[in-house]
């Protein structure tokens, strides 16, 4: 044992590779604990964790490349996450809102920067334009607050992240010009060539990156695979805005827009992006970013501690005025602009940036030899200090503006929504994953527990194999279920008949929705939708849904939903509509909805209250089905609502349709919407 121990290093600092990650990982597993009872943030803990082992304080661990490499990631990460989990259609509504933001928080710390670096610090007029960028630029190391607490799709988190790129983008770009001029350096046709480079940058991952997605989705369903290519495409859109003269954290943010719809946000692929992100690569960030703070510095003169001092003040309250501004242009809420400001008053990855290319930047040298920077010691020591304290402010507000809020969408949910149960029986291997992954995407994201699968064994058949067979399907369901951060509740049922068991467990659960898989060898075509369903149809007053799949339901582009006349007077209309309103909220995927203009009127003013991606086309009847097909694509999928004889909605067209989607559809994902029915008794035919 002594020999074994004697070939381990225990000098300070720690070079041993698994002691240094067994360290920082001990460090994210008791922050938690140690700081809830300080009521200290999480995300400042590990700052001030990492200022405590760092090569400033306890010596314990360098900023080595593996430290930097790592933190790099976990920046990455943070605007990756904030692109990915943006509520794409609010973006769209808010871009002006996030540009008119983004505006106040560059130019108000921008004026601010110059007078008080001009005036006060006595800078030339070069350097202290770059201390304004300095200002203006921000980073969202409070995201991942915002993104436990679950409120991504705020209106303020939205304006937030949008004017974050914004602003950033400005301040590097004034980085980009002052240093070209304070040297020279800008030559004829520097601004073609810049805006030329932006443009094919933001080209190449706007447009190609979804294209590319889409095809390696449909191609690869092993979790694995999936994950590497997502970190894949993180990093190459960094790289991209890298070589465009952007910084990368711009590309990373742009690459999680290019995939925002690709990757729903209760789908498995979300969650294990979340859980690596939110377990390793950002407290690894954050705890980097602890490592750079040496309190020796501000005691060394009187000039540090009077630039960090203007720098903190100065940018504190530019921030706070331009949230303030915000949120009188656009009527927020106190706790909104609290949590704007928390989110845009952190100074971490493009000042870091612009502070280093300053203090490198040397325009001459004094009589003694010294050189003349663009930016002195006393300003890399200074921002070393701001970064501290605006984290330290923005975690604080942050925390602060967004438990309010959430505690305040909580409470409306649960005054506006009653508990789901959404019922999937499953049946066939080929159909489980795809079956519980649509549960997921129709069903509340807040809501965890609202899925249960269910497989009935017929009474005469109770050997070991089908028990076997039985059990080894809903163990697939839960575990598909639980990769989304879903419980999924799971029931082997022994009935007469598969209808009976699903009929009486809807009844004993209470299930709000059933998701049933389309006949496997014959579609919706064999006795229109197969014996069993239509038993079940027969015998159920709940609204259900019978999904046939042809590719994942994450890869579809536009979901067309076929509405009949009428529709609109059918007792279950707002449940299948909520459902649809749901996924289209959890995708971000287009819907377009065919129907009769009085139809069409109810949902435009749902979308006018709770907008998502949504487009209205009249069609006021089903006769030219062949007609539709050719104008769908190949990532539709199309949604066909249904009725029963004697209802309202009901047409006698229905009676082909499974036929028609067979002809014409045989290629897409095809729904079929049985609603809640009036009058009808669902439990009329139980035994």
């Amino acid at each position: 044992m002594l020999q074994l121990l004697s070939t381990v290093s225990f000098t300070l600092p720690i070079e041993d590779p698994v002691l240094k990650f067994m360290l920082i990982m001990a460090i994210v597993l008791v922050a938690p604990l140690v700081l809830n009872r300080l009521r200290i943030p999480y995300l400042l803990g590990l700052i001030i964790a990492g200022a405590v082992i760092g090569p400033h304080g306890l010596n314990l661990v360098l900023r080595d490349s593996s430290i930097i490499l790592s933190g790099t990631v976990g920046l990455l990460y943070i605007m990756f996450l904030s692109g990915i989990e943006m509520d794409m259609n609010d973006f769209r509504q808010n871009s002006w809102r996030s540009l008119i933001f983004g505006l106040y928080t560059f130019s108000v710390p921008m004026i601010f920067g110059i007078l008080l670096g001009y005036y006060v610090l006595g800078f030339p007029i070069y350097s202290s334009i770059l201390l304004a960028g300095l200002f203006a630029s921000q980073t969202l190391v409070a995201y991942p607050i915002v993104s436990r607490l679950g409120i991504m799709r705020d209106k303020a988190v939205t304006i937030a992240v949008g004017g974050t790129v914004l602003t950033d983008t400005l301040a590097l770009l004034v980085l980009t010009v002052v240093v070209g001029l304070s040297t020279g350096n800008i030559a004829e046709g520097f601004w073609l060539r810049l805006g030329g480079s932006v443009a094919a940058c933001i080209a190449i991952i706007m447009i190609l990156f979804p294209i590319i997605g889409r095809w390696f989705f449909k191609q690869c369903s092993d979790n694995i695979s999936q994950y590497v290519f997502v970190l894949v495409m993180v990093f190459l859109g960094a790289f991209l805005a890298q070589v465009a003269g952007l910084e990368p954290i711009i590309g990373a943010f742009l690459a999680g827009m290019a995939m925002n719809r690709l990757i729903p946000s209760t789908s498995p692929l979300m969650n294990r992006i979340e859980f690596v992100g939110n377990a390793i690569f950002i407290p690894f960030f954050l705890i980097g970013v602890g490592m750079l703070i040496d309190y020796r510095a501000f005691f060394q003169d009187w000039e540090t501690l009077k630039v960090s001092a203007v720098m903190i003040v100065g940018i504190t309250a530019a921030k706070y005025i331009a949230a303030v501004l915000t949120q009188k242009t656009f009527r927020l809420s106190r706790d909104q602009r609290t949590l704007l400001f928390g989110l845009s008053s952190a100074h971490v990855a493009a000042t870091l940036a612009a502070v280093m290319v300053g203090y490198n930047v040397i325009l001459g040298h004094t009589p003694d030899g010294e050189p003349i920077r663009l930016l002195n010691e006393s300003v890399l020591n200074g921002t070393i200090l701001m970064i501290f304290v605006t984290c330290t402010v923005s975690t604080i507000a942050t925390q602060r503006g967004a438990h309010n809020i959430a505690l305040k969408d909580v409470r409306e949910k649960e005054e506006a929504d009653p508990a789901d149960l959404i019922l999937i029986p499953v049946s066939h291997e080929r159909t489980v994953t795809e079956l519980v992954s649509l549960g997921t995407l129709l069903k509340p994201r807040k809501q965890k527990n609202a899925l249960c699968a269910l497989h009935a064994v017929n009474n005469a058949e109770q050997d070991a194999r089908v028990v076997k067979r039985a059990q080894k399907l809903l163990d697939m369901a839960v575990k598909t279920a639980a990769a989304s951060d879903d419980y999924m509740q799971s029931i082997l049922r022994y009935d007469v008949n598969a209808v009976n068991a699903i009929t009486s467990t809807v009844r004993e659960r209470n299930a709000s929705d059933l998701i049933l898989g389309a006949h496997q060898d014959h579609g919706f075509s064999e006795t229109h939708l197969g014996k069993m369903a239509e038993g079940i149809l027969s015998r159920n007053n709940i609204t259900t849904f019978i999904y046939k799949s042809v590719q994942p339901v994450s890869t579809v582009q536009r979901h067309v939903i076929l509405i009949p006349a009428h529709a609109e007077k059918e007792a279950g209309f707002p449940l299948w509509v909520q459902r649809l309103w749901t996924l289209g909220r959890n995708t971000g995927a287009e819907m377009l909805f065919c129907g009769t203009e009085e139809t069409l009127d109810y949902l435009r003013e749902k979308n006018g209250k709770s907008p998502i991606n949504a487009r209205f086309r009249i069609v006021e009847n089903w006769d030219h089905l062949d007609d539709l097909a050719h104008e769908t694509r190949t990532n539709d999928a199309v949604w066909v609502v249904l009725s029963r004889r004697d209802r309202p909605s009901y047409s006698p067209a229905m009676t082909r349709l499974p036929y028609d989607l067979e002809r014409y559809f045989d290629n897409r994902n095809c729904i079929l919407i049985y609603p809640v029915q009036a009058g009808e008794d669902p439990n009329r035919f139980l035994v």
